[in-house]
């Protein structure tokens, strides 16, 4: 059975990649950066989601992420990451994404003995994200980054409890951080996902190589996958052209 099956591509290279995007029937997960949200104009989404529709192709959006953090403990922070949030789900409203991607901005070297403020600050966030995206009709899906074990995506998951909102798997993130396995991710977090992101490392650095360059275990991977999250949305993170066209090929038997 195929899966929705997204290939990441930055706003601001969109009109170099589309006409590869349309020509292939990929649908992209656009990167909106924060430069890109200062630049794009509603008439310029407009077109692309447009191109889109009339290829019927849809979208997931990646939300910025760059130094922000929606439970910081400082409040101009907070004030900031609002506004570039705010700034995307203006972006949303036009493109109707199925799912948009965001950080969580928590790491324990940070807060520590601080992470139930993070959270308290964290679950008000995101329920103003959700009363906006009620609008719009998408899925909000947040990423693990530096976790290390799933703890405190799961503690935000419970105190938010929104059908609507749910968690974005990073298997090469998974890989760099990890101190649990996979398998006890996925029972702590599987029935939470509504994305992956799907590239390859060998734990060192956060390469985005195609599956099979690195040391995950893609096999274990589809198969926690078709266990608790079919439905979900697969986006292949690949930075280059040549890195995707090796990635379909090897992905093909499992995505269809």
């Amino acid at each position: 059975m195929s899966k929705r099956v997204f290939v990441h591509v930055p706003y601001s290279q969109i009109g170099e990649h589309l006409p590869f995007i349309l020509e292939r029937k990929l649908n992209p997960e656009i990167y909106l950066s924060a430069d890109a949200l200062d630049a794009a104009t509603p008439a310029q989404l407009a077109e692309t989601a447009r191109a889109l529709a009339g290829e019927g192709l849809s979208c997931t959006i990646h939300a910025p992420f760059m130094d922000l953090n929606p439970g910081s403990l400082e409040r101009m922070l907070r004030d900031a990451t609002m506004h570039r949030f705010g700034q995307v789900l203006d972006a949303a409203a036009v493109l109707r994404p199925e799912v948009m991607v965001f950080h969580p901005g928590f790491d324990r070297w940070r807060y520590g003995e601080a992470q139930g403020q993070w959270l308290e600050l964290s679950v008000a966030a995101w329920r103003e994200v959700l009363r906006r995206t009620r609008e719009i009709g998408t899925v909000v899906a947040v990423e693990n980054i530096f976790e290390e074990e799933p703890s405190t995506l799961k503690a935000l998951f419970e105190a938010v409890q929104d059908p609507s909102f749910g968690h974005c798997f990073d298997v090469g993130h998974w890989n760099l951080f990890k101190r649990v396995g996979m398998e006890e991710w996925f029972e702590a977090l599987g029935s939470w996902i509504r994305e992956v992101h799907i590239h390859d490392n060998s734990g060192t650095r956060d390469d985005h190589a195609p599956p099979g360059e690195g040391a995950i275990d893609f096999g274990l991977f589809f198969k926690l996958m078709e266990r608790y999250a079919p439905d979900a949305a697969y986006t292949i993170e690949s930075h280059s052209t040549p890195h995707l066209e090796s990635s379909l090929q090897v992905l093909a038997p499992y995505l269809g």
